[in-house]
């Protein structure tokens, strides 16, 4: 078992000097990610920013689509928007990194309709791992704590994603004309 904790000896994470300014939108890496692609009717929509260090901010709406129990959110939606929040640190320091194992903690009930306030940072990094948290409030980003997350994330090459994606949306990503949206569409975790 992997411990999400940064080991001794493991180095700060360091935002790249190219990463976008505090508060910039970072915008979705792939129009059909469930998690920030507007090309999913039902995905979750995430618009992630930019925080200060290595640390985002996003907000996701809870809507009727993503309930489990009548009413209230899923569990596996809220994982998954913690994990896409923290995925996007990635941008922060310019490396390419998938999910490894992931460690949720449901606090309370998030209602449908509800406003999450997400909030995700990057710890350590040792090796090729990165050790990152995450935390989602109700109300605000000084709300109440409904979930929060640990992470651990891999760094890969491109390769991990061309090699193992289905050919069909690895060419048709390959073939976009617009070099940065093929570039992002590799950057984050699938």
């Amino acid at each position: 078992m992997r411990s999400l904790t940064p080991p001794p000896g493991a180095a700060a994470a360091e935002r790249h000097p190219d990463a976008p300014a505090p508060g910039t939108l970072l915008g979705s890496h792939y129009q059909h990610c469930f998690g920030c692609g507007s090309g999913q009717p039902h995905g979750l929509h995430l618009e992630t920013r930019a925080g200060e260090g290595v640390s985002v901010t996003a907000e996701f709406t809870v809507r009727p689509v993503h309930q489990g129990a009548p009413g209230l959110a899923h569990g596996g939606v809220l994982t998954t928007a913690l994990d896409e929040t923290m995925g996007s640190l990635g941008w922060l320091m310019h490396v390419i990194a998938v999910t490894g194992r992931l460690e949720t903690d449901f606090v309370r009930p998030v209602p449908v309709d509800t406003v999450l306030h997400l909030s995700a940072r990057a710890s350590g990094v040792h090796g090729r791992k990165i050790f990152t948290s995450a935390e989602g409030r109700i109300g605000g980003a000084e709300g109440p704590v409904a979930v929060r997350a640990e992470a651990l994330f891999i760094q890969v090459k491109v390769e991990h994603f061309t090699d193992n994606g289905r050919d069909e949306e690895i060419q048709a990503a390959m073939a976009d004309p617009d070099q940065v949206r093929r570039a992002r569409a590799f950057e984050v975790n699938p």
